[in-house]
Parts: structure tokens; sequence; C-alpha cells
């Protein structure tokens, strides 16, 4: 049998009802600051800008390229340079080998190396030759020595003459950076033919492995393999299915990987990046897209190529993540 206490409940009632009145004339009155403040900007929430100099924000250029794509052609051109990063020989004297380092990510991620003291080998499809002497130079302008080797890392024989190189040229191989990708949308999964599934796996998964197999032959105790997962690979996406899944797969590998290799000294992680503005998007998306990519995340942009770069020094670097094996380290502007 239910009891009333009655006139003993009001005052708790009265008090909720108090908040709730308060925090709907806060909520109004935000709404309507909100509404202005976006009115004022074109109809735009403005972007969150916390970095040493300011980035690019959607709306960008329509722009569509065939694949690989390259990023001299990109409007606005990529942000790689970090001229606000000062190296402190967190990678002296090492040697690394970054697939993909022809642009976006890896071409960043090259540059610091150097500007750490490391010598930098990059591998990229021959399409992206013009792409990848800006990367020498840029390297060279540090002051260190780039090799650029052109192969297709979902091949295996392409992997071990890519690594059998750079040991010839170096002498050594101590980080390896799994960096190269394809990716491709489809909208349905009936669209998504054997070919493009195949290719996607290929280039995502067995080259990865591939290059992982063939660089741990020479890598010593105090090396380092920093893989290039993606926020699909936690998130997923509904128009990347076979993206997401390799980039999910590329999470786990890192993880066994990192177990396996604890005997050998030898430390795997990986970064995981939301939307970055380079050659692979503009080169994978509808005009119409690229137009708005990254406007979906809190921080209202894309990030720039070298606001990724410093996560992989840190990662590959024995000074900054010696007690770190088998992370996945997202950088996605915000959840």
């Amino acid at each position: 049998m239910a009891t009333s206490t009655g006139r003993k409940t009001q005052p708790a009632v009265d008090r909720q009802r108090r908040v709730q009145k308060k925090v709907d004339r806060d909520d109004a009155r935000r709404k309507g600051a909100k509404a202005a403040s976006k009115a004022a900007k074109g109809g735009r929430e403005k972007a969150m800008q916390a970095g040493a100099r300011e980035y690019p924000v959607p709306p960008f250029p329509k722009q569509h390229q065939a694949k690989p794509g390259k990023e001299a052609a990109l409007d606005p051109r990529p942000m790689y340079d970090a001229p606000h990063y000062v190296g402190s020989r967190k990678l002296e004297g090492k040697v690394a080998l970054i697939t993909g380092g022809d642009s976006g990510i890896g071409r960043a991620v090259a540059i610091l190396f150097a500007r750490e003291g490391a010598d930098v080998a990059i591998a990229y499809l021959g399409a992206e030759e013009t792409d990848a002497k800006e990367t020498e130079r840029a390297v060279e302008a540090e002051g260190r020595r780039c090799l650029r080797i052109k192969g297709d890392v979902s091949q295996p024989d392409h992997c071990r003459q890519i690594v059998e190189r750079v040991v010839d040229e170096f002498g050594r191989l101590d980080v390896l950076v799994n960096n190269a990708a394809f990716q491709y949308h489809a909208l349905d999964i009936e669209d998504l033919s054997p070919e493009h599934f195949d290719t996607t796996i290929r280039t995502n998964l067995y080259g990865y492995f591939h290059m992982a197999r063939e660089a741990v032959r020479h890598m010593k105790p105090g090396s380092a393999i920093v893989n290039t997962g993606s926020v699909t690979g936690i998130d997923g996406s509904k128009h990347l299915l076979d993206y997401s899944m390799t980039k999910g797969g590329i999470h786990a590998f890192t993880r066994a990987l990192a177990a396996q290799l604890v005997p050998r000294g030898i430390r795997v992680n990986a970064v995981a990046p939301g939307p970055v503005w380079t050659p692979l998007n503009p080169s994978e998306k509808p005009a119409e897209a690229v137009a708005e990519f990254g406007a979906q995340v809190p921080m209202k942009r894309p990030a720039q190529p070298e606001e990724i770069a410093p996560a992989y020094v840190f990662l590959a670097s024995p000074h900054c993540s010696s007690y770190i094996t088998g992370e996945i380290l997202p950088i996605v502007g915000g959840y």
C-alpha cells in the first residue's frame, strides 16, 4: 500500500522546478547567442585554433584527384614543415623508413625525424615522384640524408627490396613507420567489389605485415615500429567498410606484435588520426564532401600533417617512450 507524506515532498518538487526553470532560461539564452554568432560567421561555428599558427578551416575549394593523389595539387596546400617545432636530438644517429613518406602525414613525419637527427628513407608509388622529391628536399634542408625508393607495399618482394635498400644505404634500420594506405568509399556493401576490397586489404594489412616482417630482421633493441591506424578503426565508418576493417586490424596487429617483440626490445605502437588534410582524401571523396572535410569533429576542421607528426616522434624516440608499447594514440580533433 502506498503512503504519502503530502506537503513534506513539495519543497523537493519546488526545488527541482526552480532548477529546471533556471537551466531552461540559460539554455534559451545560449541558444540565441550561439545562433547569432553562427549567423555572423556565415552560418558556421568557429573552428578551434590551439596551435602555434592558424590552420585552414572548411569550406575548402571543391576538388577531386585521381589516385594516389598529389600533394602539389591540393588547395590549400597541406602544412607540413612545422616551423615552430624545435628539434632536440631525440632520434640522433637513427635511420627511419617511412612508407607513404612522399606526402601527407608521411612527409611531415620525415621532416620532424630529420630535425631530430635521423636519416630518412621514404617508400612511395612512382606516380608520386614530384611529391617525393619535395620531401627529399625538405629532409635534406634539415641536414640529413634522404633515400627515395619506389615500391608497392602490397607486394612482398617490394617490401623486402625496400628494406634491403635502406640497410645497404645506411647500414642499419631503427624505426619503421607503416603509413602507406589505400582508401576509397563505397556507399553500399553491394557496391564494394572484390577488386576494391582486395586492394584495400593488400595495401593496408598485407603491406604493414610484410614491411614489419622484413624490418625486424635488421632491428636491434631500442628500435621502434609506428603504425598509422585511424579513428575509423575505433568508431567505424559506414561508407568505408573495408578501410575501417583494415584500420581496426592494424590496431590489433600493433598490440599483438608489440607483445611478441618485447623480448627483442622492439616497441610497436600506433597513431590513430581523425581527419587530416592530405592527398588521401581529395583522391577518395567527391568534390562536395572534400569542401566540408573535417567540419564534423568538435574542432570543426581537419588536422594539418604537422599537427600529427610530433606523435610519431614521441613514439619512435627511446628518450620519450621507452616504457610504451602496444598502445593506440588517437588524435581526432576531440570526441
